[in-house]
């Protein structure tokens, strides 16, 4: 049976979002957001905060195993982190070589450090000196910059830091995360490499996890957005049934409730709406209801309101 992962999604599935989908039940792990690694020597509290699943054996309420991202271009300054990090027993310490965003990439961050495979490679054997065996290095990439002239140098220089699987984001830098997803360059990084590869990109659907298998021929994906719009694909994959729309929002309906009354608590109210407008954005892509509830509120911060909507937004509408 395929593995699936929870990808780091910086900006929108935190501690609570995790939470609630892997409560949902079939994901194999997750990765957290990402923690930024400059000059300054960072706490305990830092790892903590970004993911507080550390406090109880990196794992999710229901059990599914977190592994921290850390971000960062100097080898030295990452190898240092991810010893402080390692006191902590995180299940596994991902490298993020992705990120498409600006304010990142403006710092030679993330998947800007693609133009430099040699780079890479001493970032993760930097990392994997300083961790112990028992904990897994792993990273996750994209095809490159503008293009896929270095996709391969990248890859195979990852495996020779050391990384014990690879998640590859099939788009580049510049793509952002326009479709389409090429599968098909997954393919050609798993021929490449002996590590395993993990498949990301484009999965929305039970018939995307289908395909994107056959095309990048990878047996384990990790999905991204995708869980975000429903919280339910990975029951969608697990039994090969679409389900049913009226049934899964019945259940939906309490996790928006929760989310809700938990991330005011989280948040500065004048925040919380956002966040909420910002799950349901997505949801909205297959959830008649959630699209109804959406424009209800789109407009409205004001808490009562909000509340007051979420409450009736029950049926198909």
């Amino acid at each position: 049976m395929s593995r699936i992962y929870l990808a780091p999604m910086e900006g929108l599935a935190d501690a609570l979002l995790r939470d609630l989908i892997t409560r949902t039940g079939g994901y194999d792990g997750a990765v957290c957001q990402f923690v930024r690694v400059s000059g300054t020597s960072l706490p305990s509290r830092t790892f903590r905060r970004v993911c507080p699943e550390l406090e109880h054996g990196s794992r999710t309420p229901s059990g599914t195993p977190v592994s921290v991202q850390l971000l960062g271009s100097n080898p030295e300054l990452m190898g240092e982190t991810a010893a402080r990090l390692a006191r902590l027993s995180p299940c596994g310490i991902d490298l993020n070589f992705g990120c498409p965003a600006t304010t990142v990439n403006r710092h030679g961050g993330g998947a800007m450090l693609l133009d430099d495979p040699g780079l890479l490679q001493r970032i993760a054997e930097a990392v994997r000196r300083a961790v112990p065996v028992a904990i897994p290095v792993t990273a996750k990439m994209r095809l490159g910059i503008c293009d896929t002239a270095r996709t391969l140098d990248c890859a195979a220089a990852l495996q020779a830091g050391g990384v014990a699987a690879l998640v590859v984001h099939a788009r580049t830098k510049d793509e952002g995360y326009r479709p389409p997803a090429h599968w098909e360059w997954i393919a050609r990084v798993r021929e490449a490499v002996s590590i395993p590869v993990i498949a990301n990109g484009e999965i929305w659907s039970l018939a995307d996890y289908v395909r994107c298998r056959e095309v990048s021929g990878c047996a384990d994906v990790m999905i991204g957005r995708g869980a975000v719009a429903d919280p339910f694909l990975t029951r969608r994959i697990r039994t090969g049934d679409d389900g049913d729309l009226m049934k899964d929002w019945a259940q939906l309906s309490p996790l928006l409730q929760e989310f809700w009354q938990r991330v005011q608590l989280c948040v500065m109210a004048r925040h919380a709406p956002g966040r909420l407008k910002l799950w349901l954005s997505l949801l909205q892509r297959g959830y008649p209801q959630a699209a109804a509830l959406y424009e209800r509120i789109r407009a409205c911060n004001d808490i009562g309101a909000v509340s007051s909507a979420l409450a009736a937004a029950t049926v198909l509408e």
